[in-house]
């Protein structure tokens, strides 16, 4: 009786020893990426209105073209945690070389749009006359290191597959530190300007993937993986990132759908948006560990054939992202009067986004079961689902959201809106898992 009472406990704690081995160091690196943008603003901002305008324009763009191709990391994570599972190590690195191959020619592809484009996407996203030419400059030199970001993607879903999120954390703080000295350093002291803000950061990023590619050869070279590229191989792991392409793409549009929505609703409304957003999103860089850790071990349990650790692995971290994700809407609550103030000090943008933040502190416990059965799906390999389920997702959102402007209660409705999206993807999600058709065990889905 009471070795039975014994082992359900015993489990619990080896699989939160499992997800706070993850989770932590994931959550540390998540946290370092959007420093990058941070530290460039920082700088730049001492140039002028104008290149700190240049900058956003060039960032977000950037910063939209690499999410996009978040799937290298996803995908990657979930094949080579499956390889893992199964004990197939030399399998599992040779896949990773496949996605970091993959990586690269997308990234290649996409120097040679930006490019020659570069003056005209700037043009389309609105850019001042002042900023255009600061925007370009900052493209075109920065584009030059979006193959490497692609291979930090695939290398990081690499080591993440191979239960190691530790390494991941080192390299971007690494990587951010670099990236601060090396623009302040160009941009100051050689004088660069923005150009310099630019290089520095390609630099920053080229380091970064130079030390995953060494940490990855070393594993090929040590389990005997062939480093070479394969067609069949990248082909894989391409036909594997569609769907997630696909799921990605249908998020950036409900988040691009509410950012329009509130430019519609006023002034205020879409100052209160951006600053109910930047928690939103800060808030998602937590819940996402968990979700980083459920893609790594569910991959491994399933490549192992134990199903029934899967299970229980999913039902353990459900409730971890329940219990965090109360934790941060009770935080919200709490910091609400402190938060706002370091953003605004207009009170028509404070009385807009001070309902909002209640439906953002509401909505944390449903946002905790979303990403964590995102996570488990994706690490299952999934992804026909996940698209599928987004794109209902989004079928349903637009139009409410459209609405709002119509109907009234201003952002708070807005939000509302928001919160509704994440409870729709909470059914579809739990809906999928309870069936447990997610559930395909092998090293290979």
């Amino acid at each position: 009786m009471t070795q039975a009472l014994a082992t359900p406990k015993a489990t619990r704690r080896r699989h939160d020893r499992e997800i706070v081995a993850l989770a932590v160091p994931a959550f540390g690196a998540l946290v370092a990426e959007p420093l990058f943008v941070m530290a460039d603003s920082a700088i730049v901002g001492h140039l002028g209105t104008a290149q700190l305008a240049g900058l956003g324009v060039a960032s977000a763009l950037l910063t939209t073209a690499v999410s996009v191709f978040v799937f290298l990391a996803y995908a990657t994570t979930a094949a080579v945690a499956r390889r893992v599972g199964a004990g197939h190590l030399q399998a599992a690195i040779r896949q990773g070389m496949d996605g970091i191959w993959l990586a690269l020619l997308l990234g290649v592809g996409v120097i040679a749009v930006v490019l020659p484009l570069a003056p005209g996407i700037v043009d389309l996203f609105g850019a001042s006359t002042t900023a255009a030419p600061y925007a370009t400059t900052y493209l075109r030199i920065s584009a030059l290191g979006i193959p490497a970001m692609l291979i930090v993607l695939a290398a990081t879903g690499v080591l993440r597959g191979l239960q190691n999120t530790r390494t991941p954390l080192y390299v971007a703080i690494a990587g951010f530190v670099a990236n601060g000295a090396l623009n302040a350093g160009l941009v100051y002291g050689a004088g660069l300007g923005i150009a310099g803000s630019a290089w520095g950061t390609v630099i920053a990023q080229c380091g970064m993937a130079a030390v995953y590619l060494t940490v990855v050869v070393r594993g090929a070279r040590r389990h005997g993986a062939s480093l070479r590229p394969d067609v069949g191989g990248i082909r894989a792991s391409a036909q594997a990132g569609v769907p997630l392409l696909v799921r990605t793409l249908s998020l950036r549009a409900i988040l691009m759908i509410a950012t329009a929505v509130a430019a519609h609703l006023g002034d205020a409304d879409i100052a209160a948006h951006q600053i109910v957003l930047s928690l939103w999103s800060l808030l998602a860089f937590a819940l996402d560990a968990i979700a980083i850790a459920g893609q790594a071990i569910i991959g491994r349990h399933l490549g192992a054939n134990d199903a029934q650790g899967a299970h229980e692995a999913c039902r353990r971290m459900v409730q971890w992202g329940i219990a965090i994700g109360v934790v941060l809407g009770l935080l919200v609550v709490a910091a609400r009067p402190l938060f706002l103030p370091v953003f605004t000090s207009d009170s028509m943008v404070k009385d807009a986004a001070l309902p909002a933040l209640l439906m953002v502190a509401l909505s944390q416990p449903v946002c905790g079961i979303v990403f964590v059965l995102d996570g488990v799906l994706m690490g299952a390999g999934d992804g026909p689902y996940l698209a599928g389920a987004m794109v209902v997702t989004l079928a349903v959102f637009a139009p409410v959201a459209l609405l709002v402007p119509t109907l009234g209660g201003g952002l708070t409705a807005l939000w509302a809106s928001m919160t509704l999206m994440m409870s729709i993807r909470m059914v579809t999600l739990w809906l999928r898992t309870r069936s447990g058709h997610w559930i395909v065990t092998g090293a290979i889905r």
